[in-house]
C-alpha cells in the first residue's frame, strides 16, 4: 500500500470495530525500525505505525527536516522543511484512517527528539487531528506551528512530556519551558524527568505506557 511515508505496522492483537492508533515518530539520524522495537510492549488495542521520516541521511538514517550549523557551530533547524514535515504527517494520518479500521477520534502521537519536536507541532497546528501526545527528549518550538495556532480549541489534547536530566543533545532548560507554555493554552500536560541521558529509561516507558492506558 503506497501511502506518504514509509511505515512499519503492527496491527491490533484486540480488533475492535474501530481500533486507535499509535504514530511512532523517530528522531534525527534514526529509521521507522527505532521507536518500532517497543511495539510489542503497547498496548494490545493499539494499531502501532513507525513512520520513517522523508529526509534520507544514508546508511538507514532519516530526518523529519535538516540541522543547519554556523560557524560558531550554533545549530538552527530549517523550520521550512519542518512544517512540509508537519503537513505530511498530518496527511499521513488521514491516509491511515482511510486505509485502516482506525478511529480518527483516538490517535496518539509518540515522539522522540526531533519526531517529538514535530509531534507538538502537529497537536498544536490540527489539534482535531490528535488527541494525545507523548513527547519524549524534545521541546516546543512555535515557529513550527500554523499561523494563529493559539487560537485552536485544546480541550481534547492531552500531553505526556518526558525528558533526561542530563541529556547531552537536547539542554533539559529546553524541556522545563513545555509545562508553563501548554498551562498558558490550557492544555492538559504531565511532565516527567528522569536521570538519564538523550535516551528513553525503562522508567519513562513504564509511566508513559500507564499514562496511555489510563486516557
Amino acid at each position: 500500500m503506497n501511502l506518504s511515508l514509509e511505515y512499519l505496522i503492527r496491527e491490533p492483537k484486540v480488533k475492535l470495530d474501530k481500533n486507535p492508533l499509535l504514530l511512532l515518530l523517530h528522531g534525527y539520524g534514526s529509521n521507522d525500525a527505532d521507536l518500532f522495537s517497543f511495539a510489542t510492549e503497547l498496548p494490545d488495542e493499539y494499531y502501532v505505525v513507525a513512520a520513517r521520516a522523508p529526509y534520507n541521511l544514508q546508511y538507514g538514517s532519516y530526518a523529519w527536516y535538516a540541522i543547519n550549523f554556523d560557524a560558531d557551530e550554533n545549530k538552527f533547524s530549517d523550520v521550512e522543511q519542518a512544517k512540509e514535515s508537519r503537513n505530511l504527517i498530518v496527511k499521513f494520518i488521514d491516509e491511515l484512517t482511510e486505509n485502516f479500521p482506525i478511529d480518527a477520534n483516538n490517535i496518539t502521537l509518540f515522539g522522540f527528539s526531533q519526531g517529538s519536536i514535530l509531534s507538538y507541532a502537529v497537536a498544536l497546528s490540527y489539534p482535531e487531528k490528535v488527541q494525545r501526545v507523548v513527547a519524549m527528549s524534545g521541546y516546543v518550538n512555535p515557529e513550527m506551528a500554523i499561523e494563529n495556532y493559539s487560537g485552536n480549541d485544546f480541550s481534547n489534547l492531552k500531553i505526556f512530556a518526558s525528558h533526561g536530566t542530563v541529556d547531552q543533545v537536547i539542554p533539559i532548560d529546553w524541556a522545563r519551558k513545555v509545562t508553563p507554555f501548554l498551562d498558558d493554552l490550557k492544555i492538559e500536560n504531565v511532565y516527567k524527568e528522569y536521570p538519564v541521558g538523550h535516551g528513553v529509561a525503562p522508567q519513562n516507558f513504564f509511566d508513559f505506557r500507564n499514562w496511555l492506558e489510563s486516557r
